[in-house]
């Protein structure tokens, strides 16, 4: 794609996840659904944060897409160094988690993860913006262009300390608060089954590696 046409996509990308994030964000409005948001609000699903860190991550590309433009540079190296780290590392990985998790607790019981009685409350368009188009967007993003991989001690401790981060708040949110059934089900057990959260992202980080470097030239 030309360097308009990327340009457009991630304006349209990031466009996306703006209004996701604000259209969730008012959710909490409507008294079906306001007790889905106390203590800790949207922030202590990880559904929901990472909708937010698309969001950051296609920000950051439209912007180096436009100084690219209006600079004429081949490479905004900081910028372009950020976009390469949040995504390798962060939206990558995390976006092919929540799908991947979700869909696998959906198929073999819908009850733990998303009850039928969600479908009154959220639209099935926004179960899929949710949980579905996250990993069809970051695969685009894979093809698009290439993406330099930090060292992989580097990556995997950044991976590593992002989800403690979120594990650890997540373990302080009484399972009752909590949308999914599996929370109540499991108890803390839930949130503190660190090893296996932690596996899964990293597989993927990896992975996404292998996948670029067969795409494009390693960088």
């Amino acid at each position: 794609m030309t360097r308009t046409s990327t340009c457009i996509y991630h304006f349209l990308v990031f466009s996306w996840y703006v209004f996701l994030n604000f259209h969730i964000s008012q959710q909490a409005g409507d008294p079906r659904k306001s007790k889905l948001f106390i203590n800790g609000g949207q922030w202590k699903y990880l559904t929901f944060l990472n909708l937010l860190l698309q969001a950051i991550f296609y920000g950051v590309a439209c912007l180096e897409d436009v100084l690219k433009i209006t600079t004429g540079k081949k490479d905004i190296k900081l910028v372009t160094a950020f976009r390469d780290l949040l995504f390798t590392t962060l939206a990558f990985p995390m976006s092919t988690f929540v799908f991947l998790s979700f869909w696998s607790l959906f198929l073999y019981d819908r009850e733990l993860v998303y009850p039928k009685a969600m479908d009154d409350l959220f639209p099935v368009w926004l179960n899929h913006a949710l949980h579905t188009s996250i990993l069809p967007f970051s695969l685009v993003e894979v093809i698009l262009r290439p993406h330099c991989y930090p060292l992989k001690k580097k990556g995997l401790t950044f991976l590593a300390a992002a989800i403690l981060a979120y594990v650890s708040r997540r373990a302080q949110t009484p399972s009752a608060d909590c949308l999914h059934p599996y929370a109540t089900l499991w108890g803390p057990w839930a949130f503190t089954d660190t090893d296996g959260q932690q596996q899964v992202p990293q597989t993927v980080d990896i992975h996404g590696d292998i996948l670029g470097k067969w795409l494009w030239v390693s960088c």
